[in-house]
C-alpha cells in the first residue's frame, strides 16, 4: 500500500470511524455523547470554577464552628468564649496553606496537586502516601457534606431524622448524575447555589455583626437545645484547646482541591486557578471568622439536632422565618454541592494514580462526556457505603476526615519546599525538565522555600495534634486505611509491571516458524442446525474433531446416538455418562485428560456450538453453555475456546 501523504509504502491504514453513538436512554440522562475535539470547550472560567472547587471548603463553614464547639462543651458552657480565639488561629494556618498552594498551582500548571508535586520531589512511596490520602479525603468530603447537609434539613424539619441516612444517599446519586453529565454542565448548574449560598452567609453574618456593635440587640439564642457531650474535664486544658483546634481545622479542608484541578480551567490556566483560591481563602475566612465570634455572642450550644448555623440563623432574623428558611437551603445545597468538588478532582486523581500503574487501567479512560465516569461511580458507591455504616452522623465522620488532608498538605508543602531548593542550584536561564514540570530559575526561591517549608511545618504539627487528640474518636481507622491503600498500590503496580515484563518485545527477536495442529473438542447437548453449523467450522479448523455429549438421562442420550449417526458427517461422539447428572464437571474432566496427552505443538480447540436469541428475554429461557465453559476453560493454558453463534429470529422460534 502507498501512503498519500509522502507515497511511501506502509502497511497502516488510516481511516476516520463514520459511526456515531445514538439517541438513548444514558444519553437522554447524561447528555449527547461528546467527541474527543470538544475537550477544548469543556474547560471553565473563575466565576464557575469557583463553584466546582470552592463549594467543599466553603461549606465547612457550617460546620467547623461547631466541631469546636463540640470539644468545648467537655468544660462546659464556659470554655465556648474559647471558640473564637481557636478560629483565629485555624485561619491564620489557612492563609499559610492558601500561599503555599498557590504557589504550587503555578509551578505545575497540569494540575495533580500533592501527589504529583511528592512524586516530582519527594519520591514514589511519599507520592502514594499523598495519594492515598486525597482519595481517602475525597472519599470521607462526600459522606462529610451531605451528612451535614442533611443535618441542616433535620434542622428545619426534625420529623425528616429516621430518614437522614436515606436522603443521604439519594443526594449522592444526584450530584453523581450531575457530574456525569460533565464538569462544564454541572459547574454551570451549581454556579448559582453557590453564590446564592456566598450572599445569604453574607446577610447572615452582616446583619449579627450589625446588631451586635451597633444597635446592641443581637441577644442570645432562645430555647437553645440541650448540651450533649460525652467526655466531661473540670478545666479548660492545653489538650482541650488543641483537640478543638485540631476538630475546627476541618475549615481548611479543600483548598487543595484547585491545584489538583488546574486543567478544567480555561487558558491561562494558572492564572484563573490562582486568582480563584485566593477569592476562595478569603470568602472563607471572612465567614468562618464571623460565624464563630457570633456564636460565641448568641450563647450557640452544639447539638446533633440543631446545627449552630440553625441558631445563629434564627437568632439574627428573630425566628423561623423566610429569610432564616432561605439561609438553611442555601447552607443545606452548599453542603451538598461541597461534595461536587470530591466528583470534580477524585475522577482525576484516580486517573493520575491509574495511568502510573498503581490502580486498575480503567479508571484512565474517559465517558461520552469527557469526564472518568468510572472514578466518579467508584466515588458514590464507597461514600453510600460510609454514610450507611455511620448513620449519617457529621460528629462520627469529622474525626476520619482531616488527618489525611494535613497528610496530603505536609507532602506536597514539603516536596515544594525541595523544588525550590533545586531551582536554587540552577544558573539564571537555566532550565531543567521533569517529569510533572520544568524548573526554572527564579530570584526570590529562597523566599518561596521559606514559605513551602514553614507551611509544611505548621502542616505537619497539625497532624500530629489531629491523630493524638482524635485517635480514639475514630482516627485509628485513618491510620489503618491509608497504609492498606498504600499495600494496595503497590500490589496493583506489581501486576501491571510483571505483565508489561512477560508481554513486552524488546528481547523477542524474530518469532520463529510453528506449525500448529489443531486438535477439536465439540461438546453437543442436542443435534440441530446450529450443531452442523459449529460441525462444519469445526471440520474446516482441523481433521482431528472429536464431538462429546454428555448423558444425563438415557432417553435423550439415545436421541442424540441416533441423529448423530445420520448427520454427523462421520465423525467420532464419546458419550460421557454422568450418573450425578452433572453436565459441566464430567466435559471439564474429559478436556482435561485430553490435554494432559497432547502432543508437542498441539493446541487443543474447543468449539462450543452458542444459541443467540433476538431478545433477551428469550435467551433468558436458554442455558448458556457457551459462557459458562468460557469462564471455566480461559484461565488453562494451551485451549483455545471458539464460539459458534447460531441465530434465531422470533419468527423460527415460533
Amino acid at each position: 500500500m502507498i501512503n498519500a501523504k509522502d507515497n511511501t509504502h506502509t502497511s497502516i491504514i488510516e481511516r476516520m470511524a463514520g459511526y456515531k453513538p445514538p439517541r438513548t436512554l444514558q444519553s437522554w440522562l447524561l447528555g449527547r455523547p461528546l467527541s474527543t475535539a470538544d475537550a477544548s470547550h469543556q474547560t471553565i472560567g473563575k466565576v464557575v470554577g469557583l463553584a466546582v472547587f470552592a463549594s467543599d471548603a466553603l461549606s465547612s463553614t457550617a460546620y467547623a464552628t461547631q466541631e469546636i464547639l463540640v470539644i468545648l462543651a467537655a468544660a462546659g458552657a464556659a470554655a465556648f468564649g474559647m471558640v473564637f480565639p481557636i478560629s483565629i488561629a485555624i485561619v491564620v494556618l489557612l492563609a499559610i496553606v492558601a500561599a503555599s498552594y498557590e504557589q504550587t498551582i503555578h509551578a505545575y500548571p497540569d494540575g495533580g496537586g500533592a501527589y504529583i508535586v511528592a512524586r516530582d520531589n519527594l519520591g514514589e512511596f511519599p507520592a502514594l502516601i499523598a495519594g492515598a490520602a486525597l482519595l481517602t479525603d475525597y472519599i470521607l468530603t462526600v459522606s462529610v457534606s451531605i451528612a451535614s447537609g442533611v443535618a441542616q434539613i433535620v434542622s428545619a424539619f426534625p420529623a425528616l431524622y429516621d430518614y437522614r441516612v436515606i436522603l443521604s444517599v439519594v443526594f449522592i446519586l444526584f450530584i453523581m448524575m450531575m457530574n456525569l453529565r460533565g464538569v462544564k454542565e454541572s459547574g454551570t448548574a451549581f454556579a448559582i447555589p453557590t453564590y446564592f449560598f456566598v450572599l445569604m452567609m453574607f446577610v447572615t453574618v452582616g446583619i449579627g455583626l450589625y446588631r451586635v456593635f451597633v444597635t446592641n440587640s443581637l441577644g442570645t439564642v432562645i430555647n437553645p437545645p440541650p448540651l450533649e457531650t460525652t467526655h466531661v474535664v473540670t478545666a479548660i486544658t492545653p489538650f482541650l484547646l488543641l483537640h478543638a483546634f485540631s476538630s475546627g481545622t476541618a475549615a481548611l479542608t479543600g483548598i487543595e482541591a484547585i491545584s489538583n484541578g488546574i486543567t478544567a480551567f480555561k487558558e491561562p490556566r494558572s492564572k484563573n486557578a490562582g486568582i480563584t483560591l485566593i477569592w476562595m481563602a478569603v470568602i472563607l475566612s471572612s465567614f468562618f471568622l464571623g460565624i464563630s465570634y457570633l456564636a460565641r455572642e448568641i450563647g450557640a450550644v452544639p447539638s446533633e439536632s440543631e446545627t449552630v448555623i440553625s441558631q445563629l440563623a434564627r437568632t439574627a432574623f428573630d425566628g423561623r422565618g423566610v429569610f432564616y428558611l432561605m439561609l438553611i437551603t442555601a447552607t443545606t445545597v452548599i453542603l451538598i454541592m461541597a461534595a461536587n468538588t470530591a466528583f470534580a478532582d477524585f475522577p482525576r486523581l484516580g486517573a493520575l494514580v491509574a495511568k502510573d500503574g498503581f490502580l486498575p487501567r480503567q479508571l484512565t479512560s474517559r465517558g461520552s462526556r469527557l469526564v472518568f465516569s468510572r472514578g466518579i461511580v467508584t466515588l458514590a458507591a464507597i461514600a453510600s457505603i460510609i454514610l450507611i455504616i455511620f448513620k449519617a452522623s457529621v460528629t462520627r465522620l469529622i474525626p476520619l476526615y482531616a488527618i489525611g488532608v494535613f497528610l496530603s498538605f505536609s507532602l506536597s508543602q514539603g516536596g515544594m519546599a525541595l523544588r525550590w531548593h533545586k531551582i536554587g542550584k540552577l544558573k539564571p536561564g537555566e532550565e531543567k525538565q521533569e517529569r510533572g514540570s520544568t524548573l526554572r530559575f527564579v530570584k526570590d526561591w529562597r523566599l518561596k522555600m521559606l514559605i513551602n517549608g514553614f507551611g509544611a511545618l505548621c502542616t505537619s504539627v497539625v497532624m500530629m495534634v489531629f491523630a493524638v487528640t482524635k485517635f480514639h474518636d475514630g482516627a485509628w481507622i485513618v491510620l489503618i486505611l491509608i497504609p492498606s491503600l498504600v499495600a494496595g498500590f503497590w500490589m496493583i503496580h506489581r501486576h501491571y509491571r510483571n505483565l508489561a515484563k512477560r508481554l513486552s518485545l524488546e528481547n523477542a527477536g524474530v518469532i520463529p516458524p510453528h506449525a500448529t495442529r489443531h486438535r477439536v473438542i465439540m461438546p453437543v447437548s442436542g443435534v440441530h442446525q446450529g450443531t452442523l453449523a459449529a460441525l462444519r467450522y469445526a471440520r474446516m479448523l482441523s481433521d482431528d474433531v472429536t464431538a462429546v455429549h454428555v448423558a444425563i438421562e438415557p432417553a435423550d442420550a439415545e436421541k442424540v446416538r441416533q441423529k448423530w449417526e445420520t448427520w454427523g458427517q462421520g465423525v467420532r461422539l464419546v458419550m460421557l455418562d454422568s450418573p450425578y447428572r452433572l453436565f459441566l464437571e464430567p466435559l471439564l474432566e474429559y478436556i482435561s485428560e485430553v490435554l494432559q496427552r497432547r502432543q508437542h505443538g498441539e493446541t487443543i480447540t474447543i468449539v462450543v456450538p452458542e444459541f443467540v436469541a433476538e431478545s433477551r428475554l428469550a435467551g433468558a429461557l436458554h442455558m448458556n453453555t457457551a459462557d459458562l465453559l468460557r469462564s471455566q476453560l480461559k484461565r488453562q493454558r494451551g485451549i483455545v475456546i471458539i464460539n459458534v453463534p447460531y441465530h434465531v429470529d422470533e419468527g423460527d422460534e415460533l
